[in-house]
């Protein structure tokens, strides 16, 4: 069942790993279906490792439909994000170390970059917090996240979403906010740093939209120079 996107939940696992924003087993990776499903990475396995069959398939409640593996600690938190905000399609959690100790310094990573607003789609807020395999994860995230597609949880890790997107969004959203994490930081060593206008974030939103194959070309009104 769901073979395809079981392949692609394991390939953006291994992505995590390759752009180091997980260690081993670090993270998960889940992905709402059209038709209501929750497919869940499994806990404690390796990216690499895994097949389909070790992708677990359940419904909102957590009930497991398919698949005999033991389903992420994580998966309570997961499953709330799914259930209060329908418009999500996937979910990412990370503890990409660059994001988070910016989370130890403060309460929110503002726009500086244009890769940052392309990905995350404006600010990204800390949340207090929370630990492992705890449903405040899941709570801060729907608290906190806005209108973003990402969260910094203090102490702990970041939690990423896609919406029209799918996985693909989740996944960018997490490796761009940690290269712009890592550009910031070294940016905050050296000094003052460069502010962007509230226009140029805008821009900037709205320009990743026409990012891709398969989508319109970028109205030229909307490049002009802000």
């Amino acid at each position: 069942m769901f073979e395809e996107t079981k392949r692609q939940i394991i390939k953006a696992g291994m992505s995590l790993d390759r752009y180091g924003l997980i260690a081993l087993s670090g993270g998960n990776v889940s992905v709402r279906m059209p038709s209501g499903e929750i497919l869940v990475t499994p806990s404690g396995m390796i990216y690499e490792d895994l097949v389909e069959d070790d992708i677990l398939v359940m419904d909102l409640q957590g009930k497991i439909i398919e698949g005999t593996r033991k389903p992420s600690s994580d998966t309570e938190a997961i499953l709330y994000i799914f259930r209060e905000m329908p418009e999500v399609t996937a979910v990412i959690h990370t503890h990409q170390p660059y994001a988070t100790a910016i989370g130890l310094v403060q309460d929110e990573f503002e726009v500086n970059l244009t890769t940052l607003a392309n990905a995350t789609a404006g600010p990204v807020r800390v949340s207090p917090y929370s630990s492992a395999g705890s449903i405040d994860m899941g709570i801060d995230t729907v608290k906190y996240i806005g209108d973003s597609l990402a969260i910094i949880m203090a102490h702990h890790g970041v939690m990423t979403v896609g919406k029209d997107k799918g996985l693909k969004q989740a996944l960018y959203a997490a490796v761009y906010l940690e290269e712009a994490s890592k550009c910031y930081l070294a940016a905050k060593a050296c000094g003052e740093m460069k502010q962007m206008t509230p226009e140029q974030i805008q821009q900037s939103i709205e320009v990743f939209k026409y990012y891709g194959q398969g989508t319109p070309t970028i109205p030229k009104d909307l490049v002009k120079r802000v």
